[in-house]
C-alpha cells in the first residue's frame, strides 16, 4: 500500500460533499446481516442519514471497523453491549453510540429485524 493511503482515506472521509446528513456506523459482528440492514434501514425515510456497515470481527468481516470509519462517523449504531464496549475502547474522541440491543439472529433483511431496529432506534432525524 502506498505511503499516504491512509491519508488519503481520512482526508476523503471529511469530503464536504457527503452533505448535512448525519454520517452514521452501523456495527455488528461481522458487518453481514444486522449491520448492513441497519445502515439500510437509518439511511431511508424518515432518517436519511448517510450510512456505512462494518464488523468488528476482523477475522470474517467483509468491512472491518478501522480508525477511518470511526473518524467518519457522527454516531455509531452497535446491535448489542458488547460491540459497544469494542467501540469505546477503539475510539480516543467522544462519539455518540446507540445501542440497539439486537441478538444475532436474523438474516439479512429479514422483516422481523428491520422492525426491530426502528423499534430499537426510534425516530430521530436531525
Amino acid at each position: 500500500m502506498p505511503a499516504n493511503y491512509l491519508m488519503n482515506r481520512l482526508a476523503n472521509s471529511k469530503n464536504p460533499f457527503q452533505g448535512k446528513y448525519k454520517k452514521v456506523l452501523c456495527v455488528c459482528s461481522g458487518g453481514i446481516l444486522r449491520a448492513p440492514t441497519a445502515a439500510l434501514v437509518l439511511s431511508q425515510e424518515p432518517y436519511n442519514f448517510n450510512t456505512r456497515s462494518a464488523g468488528l470481527a476482523t477475522e470474517f468481516a467483509l468491512v472491518p471497523v478501522d480508525d477511518v470509519l470511526l473518524h467518519w462517523a457522527d454516531e455509531i449504531v452497535c446491535m448489542d453491549d458488547r460491540q459497544a464496549q469494542q467501540i469505546l475502547d477503539m475510539i480516543d474522541e467522544p462519539k455518540s453510540i446507540v445501542v440497539l440491543g439486537i441478538p444475532d439472529i436474523y438474516g439479512y433483511r429479514d422483516s422481523e429485524l428491520i422492525e426491530a431496529i426502528k423499534a430499537s432506534y426510534g425516530v430521530e432525524t436531525s
